[in-house]
């Protein structure tokens, strides 16, 4: 059973509610439905607050009001459904209608980076001036999108002009969940961050929160600026340790050391710990890249030389062209003929998205080079069709995806390419190759079973069967038992 029904396998719906916490209902706005808003107001609504969610998006709307959500994330769909039920959750286009009630307004809104990486504040900016247009009484609004430091304070001007100071408070409380278990982070936080320098607005924001801290983890009040930077500063450090693990990864690979065991070594100093110390094809989603990005430019709008910052963008660059590379060594530059099978979509498991996933630089550089791919992801394919369309084969599972394919590469490691069945795998490819951009599989176990195996930071099993890759040339011709 996964981790968040497991969380609410025992619990009735009025067990975790407003009363249980001995907390006042709270009337709560989420402006946009997006990743952030959608689960923030599920699980705002999950403790007895009555949430009313707005979106422009007519559709998602409809199908929010219907009970569907527009996003995969585990254990979403179950709150959602819950708190529609129970009346405690509603839907509504409309602005006024949506924040009539509301103690606080969430602005849950993008922020796309620009072609110089500065965050767009326009729909931020843009609702805070309709806001200014509609609030009657005393509201707390709060960013709760990624925004640069000093956003908090261009809220508040665009509210001015409109509106008395008594009439709001603008605070920062940024986000610091994790695709995939955003769920089970929104209701047991490591730490919720809350800028204000309003004791009234600390107050309700502190009542908000308080179910979720329960077991001690803490909030921590602080300036707006300092709060805006706290966000951008976690997930920059965040990507410095993955980015620092890739170049490591490079660097065993021509010192002949396996990475996983450097990786064990070093995690386990508990002055560095054991996370975010996986090498791969670097990093994608919707925070990491985007918020290195800020930082960066934040850093250049100060005059400031964030050299290790430029850096970890440049190392992640790179390091998303490390399995191309691979393949292109392996098979030569040109892969006309050629077809890969490419096993995940999502930039991480356990979600859909696929903002910045390494899988579609991969599919792009396999395009380019005359080849063709036969892909599949359990959630992401219907994200890439709409970007890829009928460039490349979408498969109906796993290993429909091999057909026909020279080689399977691994993007991300979702759980049921962790155990697949080898012998189908090896008897429906071209040439029984695997290149692992995950490290899903041990070097022992594609020794054994006999696959040609590249990995990132480690060495290339049955390296000397190289040579049959070229002689295959993509005919299809494969000698039996070379592999025996």
């Amino acid at each position: 059973m996964h981790a968040v029904n497991m969380l609410y396998a025992q619990q009735n719906n009025n067990y975790i509610c407003a009363k249980f916490y001995n907390q006042s209902i709270m009337q709560v706005a989420i402006v946009g439905t997006g990743y952030v808003g959608l689960v923030s107001g599920t699980c705002f609504a999950e403790t007895g607050n009555n949430v009313v969610c707005i979106d422009v998006n007519e559709d998602k709307i409809a199908q929010l009001k219907s009970g569907k959500s527009p996003i995969y994330e585990p254990g979403l769909d179950v709150l959602l459904e819950r708190n529609i039920k129970e009346k405690r959750i509603t839907f509504t286009t409309s602005l006024a209608e949506g924040i009539k009630n509301a103690q606080i307004v969430f602005l849950a809104l993008p922020t796309p980076p620009g072609e110089d990486g500065a965050a767009d504040l326009r729909y931020v900016l843009g609702v805070a001036d309709d806001l200014s247009k509609i609030i009657d009484k005393y509201t707390v609004i709060v960013n709760k999108s990624t925004v640069p430091v000093g956003t908090a304070e261009k809220v508040a001007a665009v509210l001015a002009k409109n509106l008395d100071k008594s009439l709001y408070d603008v605070v920062s409380n940024p986000e610091f969940l994790r695709e995939g278990v955003a769920v089970e982070d929104f209701l047991k936080p490591d730490r919720v961050v809350v800028g204000t320098s309003s004791d009234k607005a600390k107050k309700l924001m502190e009542e908000l929160y308080q179910p979720y801290v329960r077991q001690g983890n803490p909030i921590y009040f602080m300036d707006e600026r300092s709060s805006e930077m706290t966000k951008y500063a976690a997930n920059s450090y965040l990507a410095m340790r993955i980015s620092f693990m890739n170049e490591m990864a490079n660097l065993c690979e021509k010192a002949g050391a396996n990475v996983d065991m450097v990786r064990i070594g070093m995690g386990s100093d508990g002055r560095i710990g054991k996370r975010f110390l996986f090498p791969g094809v670097g990093y994608g989603g919707s925070c990491f890249p985007k918020d290195v990005q800020a930082l960066a430019l934040t850093a250049r709008e100060l005059e400031y030389d964030f050299r290790l910052v430029n850096t970890v963008m440049e190392v992640n660059d790179k390091q998303k062209l490390r399995l191309g590379k691979k393949i292109r060594e392996a098979f030569g530059s040109d892969l006309s003929g050629r077809t890969f099978a490419v096993w995940g979509l999502a930039f991480k498991p356990e979600t859909d998205d696929i903002r910045e996933a390494p899988a579609l630089e991969l599919i792009r550089e396999i395009l380019e080079a005359g080849g063709q791919v036969r892909t599949y992801d359990p959630e992401a394919m219907a994200n890439v069709k709409k970007i890829l369309g009928d460039k490349i084969y979408f498969a109906e599972d796993q290993y429909d995806a091999l057909t026909g394919a020279d080689a399977l590469v691994i993007v991300t490691e979702w759980s049921e390419f962790r155990n697949p069945n080898f012998e189908q795998i090896s008897n429906t490819l071209k040439f029984p190759a695997i290149f692992d951009g995950r490290n899903v599989y041990s070097l022992e176990k594609m020794e054994e079973l006999g696959f040609y195996y590249e990995s990132i930071g480690r060495k290339t099993v049955h390296e000397n069967l190289r040579n049959k890759i070229t002689v295959n040339n993509g005919t299809g011709i494969r000698e039996r038992g070379v592999l025996d």
